[in-house]
């Protein structure tokens, strides 16, 4: 099934996905399901080994292929949408992530950028008013719901599940929820460019390397006006993100995205982002035609005004 969403049916994707890994019902996939793969890990009694042990590749680093989607935290006991139902009972998943210095690291980034950090996100003074008239707006401009690139924190962060293909060279992630988004990450060891070696775009250039078990991915030449969140965290020209993405064994992914943009914060802070696999499953092919913006929740009141 080819799903094509005018604005208004965005809207409603975009508010529903909110909620899907709340939804006890499998949503429905593109791809039939494929149970039977022989790579999946299983216990004694058939189901997904999620405390399996981190898959490798030939060279040794740990593979972080897979369809993945975006879960509070590594072992959570709530209900997904991969299919495997709630989230393991205690004594399967692995333990809890080791503490943090965020007083809620499973608090919902997607949402707000600033959920993991004391006192929210360090805003500069222009920053912070931004945000609060893109709130009292219903935040009506985001680009989730205008049909354009959401930016690299609410992709790894989104309801939609995620998938990353890893060659030596270079890691691929492709974003059900942004269509036709794929990021490449160079491993290449080619050095990021310099700003005013190239033209910025809305996902940046993004290069990695291992340290250790860690695959650190650092990404600049980015556009201004970039939404970091739902509500409107903004990030310019001026921002560094650093990915530092680990899987913690066969059922889990950790991505801890480290935000440095002096332009819109007093100081770089961390947020933290878990990923729970989805292994029978593929993505669903999305499309969205911007075309029904007069429809967008609050749209009408600011035309009458």
């Amino acid at each position: 099934m080819r799903k094509v969403f005018s604005e208004n049916a965005r809207v409603k994707r975009f508010l529903v996905a909110l909620f899907a890994a709340a939804a006890t019902t499998t949503l429905v996939a593109q791809w039939p399901s494929f149970p039977n793969s022989p790579s999946i890990p299983r216990t004694p009694d058939g189901k997904v080994d999620l405390d399996a042990p981190t898959p490798k590749t030939a060279d040794g680093k740990p593979d972080l292929s897979g369809v993945w989607e975006t879960v509070p935290c590594r072992g959570c006991g709530v209900p997904v949408i991969s299919g495997l139902g709630s989230a393991p009972p205690p004594g399967r998943g692995g333990a809890p992530p080791p503490a943090t210095p965020a007083p809620n690291p499973g608090a919902n980034v997607f949402g707000n950028i600033g959920g993991q950090t004391p006192g929210g996100a360090p805003y500069q003074p222009w920053a912070d008013e931004l945000v609060k008239k893109r709130m009292a707006d219903n935040s009506k401009d985001n680009p989730d719901a205008h049909c354009l690139p959401m930016g690299i924190m609410q992709l790894d962060a989104h309801p939609y599940p995620k998938k990353i293909i890893q060659t030596p060279t270079e890691v691929l992630m492709i974003y059900e929820g942004s269509g036709t988004t794929v990021r490449e990450i160079f491993l290449d060891g080619r050095p990021l460019p310099k700003k005013e070696d190239v033209e910025p775009w809305w996902n940046g250039y993004s290069v990695g390397h291992w340290e250790g078990d860690t695959l650190v991915v650092e990404t600049t030449g980015l556009m201004d006006d970039g939404w970091l969140d739902v509500r409107g965290s903004p990030l310019t020209s001026a921002a560094k993100l650093t990915e530092r993405i680990r899987r913690l064994n066969f059922g889990y992914l950790e991505i801890k995205v480290t935000i440095d943009d002096p332009k819109a914060y007093t100081k770089p802070f961390d947020a933290i982002v878990y990923s729970r696999i989805m292994p029978t499953s593929q993505l669903s092919e999305f499309v969205c035609i911007d075309k029904d913006a007069a429809h967008y929740i609050g749209q009408q009141q600011s035309e009458k005004k």
